[in-house]
């Protein structure tokens, strides 16, 4: 965004934040999420849109001096070289934007599209890890200092790799981006199932930064994260919970690898065993399916035993947009991270653990960390 960052206040929604501005640094910045969000942000900020999906434009976080929308600055790295306006006409035939979003926010989607650098490694690229990192922190850099920013934060949003190998000699790229945003002293978010800071040798190297991940919570997992508790709590046992996602467009095409599915479920179950005490019968399908774009279908089928024995079933679907669905998500967490950095915080931020299937810590329930993200609020709040 353009916008001029030098009033004394600046208010969204009625959310207050402080002077400067806030760059918020993509890794997958011309995928459909990040392409969203930015789109979505200026959208929001024109007034064109409610913040409907953002929680932090919800009273709760009234004073709490989270940057403002209008202040945000993107850029980011990607392989992929689609220009943004390109990508969201894309999404608004596929009916993720609506239509003439795009050409309303056309010198916003281009203003963030020319602060995009080329990612990697690529295929062929000779440079070693340590040559990427300090390439990807230079690009943090220059984009912080040539844009006047009180700071950036790094936000994973590229597809999902698989798990790298025990043995392995190479960071993967997830890890690669995590290591420059620590080199270029940036806050940093994994909404990625994808090692990120997670990797060994990334251990306790982001201490003295705030950080966030893994895995953002949208569709199916969020409705896990809601009804699990809901089990325990009225003494039902749970014997099987099985579950099916049918989605389309990148996320399909790259979950549709092993690797990538193993990691993607690890955060499914994780719920399920945290919030039960014990993990049910039952497994995760990821299947493919290119017709549906950026939609996706979730289907559940709880199996739970209740009084006496009586055997009952709770069935549910999920049917949504994934990209519509992360974007607000996205921009609450780098709105939030920033503030942390702001205040002082750092190491893991388990507070915003709502936001994940795979946090860093706290309660797996979904009111739980609910209650913990206010809590976090009234934290900042009095950092003031």
């Amino acid at each position: 965004m353009n916008n001029d960052g030098n009033a004394s206040q600046a208010r969204t929604g009625g959310r207050t934040a402080r002077t400067g501005r806030t760059g918020v640094w993509f890794v997958g910045a011309r995928g459909s999420v990040a392409t969203t969000a930015v789109a979505g942000c200026a959208a929001v900020t024109a007034g064109l849109y409610p913040p409907t999906g953002m929680v932090t434009e919800t009273p709760p976080f009234d004073g709490t001096g989270l940057p403002s929308l209008p202040s945000l600055v993107f850029g980011g790295h990607d392989t992929a070289h689609t220009p943004l306006a390109k990508r969201a006409e894309h999404l608004t035939e596929a009916g993720v934007l609506p239509h003439g979003l795009a050409p309303a926010v056309r010198a916003e989607l281009q203003a963030a599209d020319e602060e995009i650098r080329l990612g990697g490694p690529l295929a062929g690229d000779t440079r070693g890890d340590d040559e990427l990192i300090a390439d990807f922190a230079a690009d943090l850099t220059s984009f912080r200092v040539r844009n006047a920013l009180a700071r950036v934060v790094v936000v994973n949003v590229s597809s999902t790799e698989p798990l790298p190998e025990p043995d392995a000699v190479r960071l993967p790229p997830s890890s690669l981006y995590a290591a420059a945003a620590l080199r270029a002293d940036c806050p940093y978010v994994n909404f990625t199932p994808s090692t990120g800071l997670r990797a060994p040798v990334l251990t306790g190297a982001a201490d003295g930064l705030p950080h966030a991940g893994r895995d953002g919570k949208t569709g199916q997992t969020l409705l896990r994260a809601a009804l699990a508790p809901m089990f325990v709590q009225r003494a039902l046992e749970v014997r099987a919970w099985s579950g099916t996602n049918l989605l389309g467009g990148g996320d399909g095409a790259a979950l549709a690898h092993p690797g990538a599915a193993a990691a993607k479920n690890a955060g499914k179950e994780r719920v399920l065993t945290e919030t039960l005490g014990h993990t049910p019968e039952g497994e995760v399908h990821i299947d493919d399916v290119p017709a549906l774009g950026d939609w996706k279908t979730a289907w559940d089928h709880v199996a739970f035993e209740g009084f006496l024995g009586s055997r009952m079933i709770l069935q549910t679907i999920w049917q949504g947009c994934d990209s519509a669905l992360a974007a607000p998500l996205v921009l609450d967490l780098a709105r939030l991270v920033a503030r942390a950095h702001e205040a002082g915080l750092s190491g893991p931020l388990p507070e915003l653990g709502f936001y994940f299937k795979d946090p860093d810590a706290g309660p797996s329930g979904l009111s739980e960390q609910f209650a913990e993200l206010l809590s976090f609020a009234d934290r900042l709040r009095e950092a003031q």
